[in-house]
């Protein structure tokens, strides 16, 4: 049988690898053939890897080829200092082996979002806490600059209030400051609610703002920038649409003995679903986006733990007393 009738491209909109992942391989009931699965537990994080190697695969799941990391935490939102502070450990262990190893190597921190929507101004946020040293070289001491890596920041906007493509930004940047890597921080768009502010996906493929709403801007990636660019993202939305298929299939799940409606939705597959949430409410959630109402300090205690994460990363050999 044709690998088509196996697998469909996902019609959520999703910025995560991961869901991706499980969207079209739950419609298959198997593997993707061109797609490398682990997944492993620290405490209470959950960690899982995905890297997607083949065209196919990439065709299938919406995501370019590459690697991607997902770090679990569905609890973040208790506001655990403990959980908090393994939280930042995690992210130090996945991004370090990413980052220049040269401290020579100058590192550029892009915050992308809009400051003035919370949930999407993770970005800007977590640049505001980090370190910048590009331009210190000239006055710090002699032993904390021999320590000291070239970290430079923006927060280069949204379309809808600068009137210029975030790329068209960053590539003037670029062009400026030389830099060897690219750091791009953004919100992210989920298709489950668990993952709302407690999922962080660290990626190495560059990123496409907007793209988990169903904005298509220019991607920051590699070939647009000629930099490498890493993407670190965290789910700060659901769509509406998704949280009611959740929903019904939760109900069905839990209904199907008892309610004979129920029973003919748990027998459907996951699009045909989909298509019914669509067919009956799609004109009025149409683009509906939802986020939780303590997401102002649900963002600031992630751009906190972003910003410990980073300042580690990008200055190893710089004591945490230091930094400010």
């Amino acid at each position: 049988m044709p690998k088509e009738e196996h697998f469909r491209p996902i019609q959520v909109h999703t910025d995560m690898a991961l869901e991706a992942r499980d969207i079209v391989r739950g419609q298959a009931r198997q593997e993707i053939p061109g797609v490398k699965v682990q997944e492993r537990r620290l405490d209470a994080i959950c960690v899982t890897e995905v890297e997607i190697l083949e065209e196919e695969a990439e065709r299938l799941m919406g995501k370019p080829r590459g690697h991607y990391v997902t770090l679990d935490v569905p609890t973040f939102k208790d506001r655990d200092p403990d959980l908090r502070q393994r939280l930042i450990d995690a992210i130090f262990e996945e991004l370090a082996p990413m980052v220049p190893q040269s401290l020579e190597e100058s590192v550029l921190v892009v915050g992308l979002g809009n400051w003035n929507a919370t949930p999407d101004a993770l970005g800007p946020r977590t640049v505001d806490r980090l370190l910048v040293t590009r331009h210190l070289g000239a006055v710090v001491p002699e032993d904390i600059r021999d320590r000291m890596r070239p970290v430079a920041a923006v927060a280069p906007g949204v379309l809808g209030t600068t009137g210029i493509e975030t790329v068209d930004i960053i590539q003037g940047v670029v062009k400026q400051v030389k830099p060897a890597q690219i750091l791009a921080i953004d919100a992210l768009a989920a298709r489950s609610l668990d993952r709302l502010v407690g999922s962080v996906q660290v990626a190495d493929t560059g990123i496409h703002p907007g793209s988990g709403v169903g904005n298509r801007r220019r991607g920051l990636t590699q070939s647009s920038l000629g930099v490498p660019v890493m993407a670190i993202g965290v789910c700060t939305v659901v769509q509406a649409g998704s949280i009611a298929q959740e929903a019904v299939h939760m109900l069905a799940e839990q209904l199907a003995n008892e309610v004979k409606f129920y029973e003919i939705l748990k027998q459907m597959e996951e699009p045909e679903q989909r298509g019914l949430i669509d067919e009956v409410l799609g004109k009025k959630l149409g683009d509906l986006m939802v986020t939780p109402k303590e997401i102002d300090l649900l963002i600031d205690d992630m751009a906190d733990v972003l910003g410990e994460a980073l300042n580690r990363v990008l200055q190893p050999r710089l004591d945490p007393s230091e930094w400010a």
